[in-house]
């Protein structure tokens, strides 16, 4: 963040007040707060200090409601409203062949759409290097918008949620710009500003097919006029210079997301940059992130590491050391199923079954994280009216 952004923290208008707002805006009402209140929090919440002031933590629905639901459609997104989620993390980004932009966890849709069972793109399987990882599967910039608009989508992890299965072939592949839409109708529906989460995926990668995102996403935002400082719209993506270009095109609020402590954001494997995400966590990665980004998306282990067995140890000084710089916490994924939880709260021996889901909440939002990413928001809420009530 320039000079420009850092005196408008100070003041209390800048994008990190405006995340703060976020927070404010979707989860105020959860926590009982008047709408004089809310609005009161928000002109006084200029930088970090702000948002302690604020509802939190604040449950964002992980690519929507994706514990009952095929991930990254309309019907999982809008679960997740219908649960109560304060943000939804509508698109994960991806382009098609033409240009427009859809979401999908992956580029490789093999996984989450009946691609598979389409005999006419049987021969546009491929094998790829995806950010230095040898893929195989159907890609979508292999096809065009229309060709992807026949597929639908199918539940990536059916062997945790068989019961998912059951919405297979239900929804198509949802673009940006039908999720931008579907944003607006919901707000007026529901008589508040519904917030969403987008993810830029694999933006190196896409840059070298000549299928840039940042300035796609741009345009899209421009064109719905949702690239402003107050516009409900926080992006994200694993690569800092992805945020770092975004900051020069849009006003919008701006999440590093940050994998394991020994990875590398793979444009820093592709500029020959050394530094790996331990190196980001520290003090001095913090203050460089601040200065073009109003928060992190770490995984949950950067905040609590597990030991040899799995199991929670103590938290880091991630926490306050974000806090300091005036960063954001909204770290991924809580999961209701024993596979997903730390050892020490998983509760008998099947994937599918769920574990002491409420004991690892309350665990994580001891640290002080200001939200989480979540696959069962209503599950989220629970946790968190339970830990800011006790």
């Amino acid at each position: 963040m320039g000079t420009q952004e850092s005196n408008e923290e100070t003041s209390g208008t800048g994008r990190r007040a405006l995340l703060g707002a976020a927070v404010l805006g979707a989860g105020g009402a959860v926590l009982g707060m008047t709408g004089t209140a809310r609005a009161e929090s928000a002109r006084h919440g200029g930088g970090h200090g702000g948002l302690k002031s604020l509802p939190k933590p604040t449950i964002v629905g992980h690519r929507g409601a994706s514990g009952y639901r095929p991930e990254h459609t309309l019907g999982s997104y809008q679960l997740a409203l219908d649960l109560g989620a304060d943000i939804v993390e509508a698109g994960d980004l991806v382009p098609t062949k033409d240009g427009h932009l859809v979401c999908r966890h992956e580029p490789e849709i093999g996984g989450t759409t009946d691609v598979a069972d389409h005999p006419e793109f049987a021969d546009r399987k491929r094998t790829k290097l995806l950010d230095g990882v040898s893929t195989t599967g159907w890609f979508t910039e292999d096809f065009t918008l229309a060709e992807l608009k026949t597929l639908r989508a199918i539940e990536r992890i059916p062997a945790n949620r068989p019961h998912n299965t059951l919405y297979n072939g239900r929804w198509e592949i949802p673009t940006f710009e039908e999720v931008l839409k579907w944003q607006d109708e919901q707000t007026r529906k529901r008589g508040k500003q519904v917030w969403i989460y987008p993810e830029i995926k694999h933006p190196t990668y896409f840059r070298k097919q000549g299928l840039p995102l940042e300035e796609r996403v741009a345009k899209v935002l421009r064109k719905y006029r949702r690239d402003r400082r107050t516009s409900p719209v926080i992006i994200q993506s694993f690569e800092p210079t992805s945020i770092q270009r975004l900051n020069k095109l849009v006003d919008n609020p701006l999440a590093v997301l940050l994998s394991s402590a020994d990875s590398r954001p793979w444009d820093f494997v592709e500029a020959g940059d050394p530094r790996t995400v331990a190196d980001l966590v520290k003090p001095a990665g913090l203050r460089e992130i601040a200065s073009y980004a109003q928060g992190i998306g770490p995984t949950l282990d950067l905040v609590i590491p597990r030991d040899a067995k799995g199991n929670l140890t103590q938290p880091t000084t991630l926490v306050p050391d974000a806090h300091k710089v005036g960063l954001v916490l909204h770290p991924w994924t809580m999961r209701n199923e024993n596979p997903f939880l730390p050892a020490n709260f998983r509760r008998g021996t099947d994937a599918n079954a769920y574990g002491d889901v409420f004991g690892a909440y309350k665990a994580y939002f001891a640290t002080g994280i200001d939200g989480v990413f979540t696959d069962q928001p209503d599950t989220g809420l629970l946790a968190r009216e339970a830990f800011v009530n006790n």
